[in-house]
């Protein structure tokens, strides 16, 4: 067949689909994303393909099913790629908590899915890292889940009961959110690298080629967990691991745990730990605990603090670091059983445990490191982003802005890092980069 006729037959039945399903289900926007997704743009290259973005809906499975690569209604199966470079005004990467938000407000705003934005994940299902998070954290152990703007938490869960496992709640909750607002969250989709190309910017994913105006990353933490190197830590005979790999504390029955952290994550699994094994609790700085409630003013003074830190183009600090850690029940009791006795950091780790600089040792089988994560930005070094010290000069309203480059902004980074500053800060990228992209490129 002529490369034209081909082309057109592709779009045709593009079209048609889409316009059936339309009919259907009153999706206006399938028809428009069909067009710009068969190469209505300027593409050069092979005989365009049916792309990864697909035009065509799929049933939705029940949202507490785990393991599906559904999003909304999407579907990105793995023996597919992109044909022609797809292009678009604003790619929102990540689909967490702040990725979600910054979503909403693009589409309330007008922007038109797929053509105007969309939104790409690595994750399988909807969730973000809440879906790895490990088995037994229930609602009532974590720090408060924020609704999403535009719809409420308590629309899918209670969040009052204190038996619901945060791993299933919260994409239970992410996959009736994008649902709801048919927001164009693609997955699983990888962002490989983010380098300048034109008047914008190439993003190189796991399935192809995607060029955009302007980037609101909200890639999280999770996937980079923070491990000190320690030396010695190579010829250590036991099991070392990180709060992302913990799943029950029973696998640890019979065995020493040395637990290294002062984040409400350490003190939560030790809590755990010690009421099955022997525990050691090691931290770097003495830990602090704040005595009674935590109130808006102490929260305003504690986002100030690590809005000043990003502004100054320091790396962000840890929320313990500035919040402290909250006296809980649960913390009185840890007190009660005296499993909250802290040692210092330890210097150096043996083949068959740690030790300190006083030369003191310590026999354990396994070192668990609740020493928190860093900010995955890995795919934008490309960019040029940081300072000379690692950290990233952010502007505007709420710190989301990089001031190197206007139009790229980092959601759930710094004070931004929690599911109430993600939302605010999901709005205020979204208003920032609309404006910016209003205005011509420097």
């Amino acid at each position: 067949m002529h490369r034209g006729g081909y082309i057109g037959c592709l779009a045709t039945i593009a079209y048609a689909l889409a316009n059936a399903i339309v009919a259907v289900r009153g999706t206006a926007h399938v028809a428009q994303s069909a067009e710009h997704i068969l190469g209505k743009d300027e593409v050069t290259g092979s005989i365009p393909v049916v792309s990864s973005l697909q035009v065509f809906r799929e049933p939705l499975p029940h949202p507490w099913s785990r393991g599906s690569s559904f999003v909304g209604s999407r579907l990105i199966r793995s023996d597919m790629a992109f044909g022609p470079r797809l292009r678009t005004d604003i790619v929102v990467i990540g689909a967490g908590q702040a990725g979600l938000s910054a979503a909403y407000h693009l589409s309330l705003r007008g922007l038109a899915p797929v053509r105007q934005y969309l939104v790409l994940d690595q994750e399988s299902g909807p969730g973000g890292a809440w879906q790895h998070r490990w088995p037994s954290l229930t609602l009532s152990t974590v720090n408060r889940i924020h609704d999403l703007p535009g719809m409420p938490f308590s629309d899918m869960v209670d969040p009052s009961a204190a038996s619901v496992f945060a791993a299933d709640a919260v994409p239970r909750y992410f996959a009736a959110y994008e649902q709801r607002f048919a927001l164009p969250v693609y997955r699983p989709l990888k962002v490989d690298q983010v380098e300048r190309h034109d008047t914008g910017y190439l993003l190189h994913t796991s399935r192809g080629e995607i060029s955009a105006r302007g980037i609101i990353n909200a890639t999280g933490t999770w996937t980079k967990p923070n491990i000190p190197h320690i030396a010695g830590a190579e010829q250590f005979g036991g099991r070392t691991l990180h709060t992302r790999d913990y799943r029950t504390a029973d696998e640890f029955v019979g065995q020493h745990v040395v637990i290294v952290g002062g984040g409400i994550s350490a003190i939560q699994l030790l809590d755990q730990i010690s009421h099955i094994t022997r525990t050691t609790w090691v931290t770097r700085r003495e830990p602090v605990f704040r005595e009674g409630p935590f109130d808006d003013v102490a929260g305003s003074r504690a986002v100030k603090l690590v809005d000043d830190r990003v502004r100054a183009g320091l790396p962000p600090e840890s929320v313990v670091s500035v919040t402290g850690l909250p006296v809980t029940p649960a913390i009185e009791a840890m007190r009660a059983r005296g499993v909250l006795t802290r040692l210092p950091m330890f210097s150096r780790i043996t083949s068959t445990g740690v030790m300190w600089d006083d030369g003191r040792t310590l026999d354990a089988d396994v070192i668990l490191w609740c020493t928190g994560f860093l900010s995955a930005l890995d795919h934008l070094d490309p960019l040029e982003l940081r300072e000379p010290g690692g950290g990233i000069v952010m502007t505007g309203r709420l710190a989301t802005q990089v001031q190197r480059d206007p139009r790229v902004h980092l959601v759930g980074y710094g004070p931004s890092a929690s599911t109430i500053g993600a939302n605010r800060a999901g709005r205020a990228a979204a208003d920032e980069l609309i404006s910016a992209l209003d205005q011509p490129p420097t």
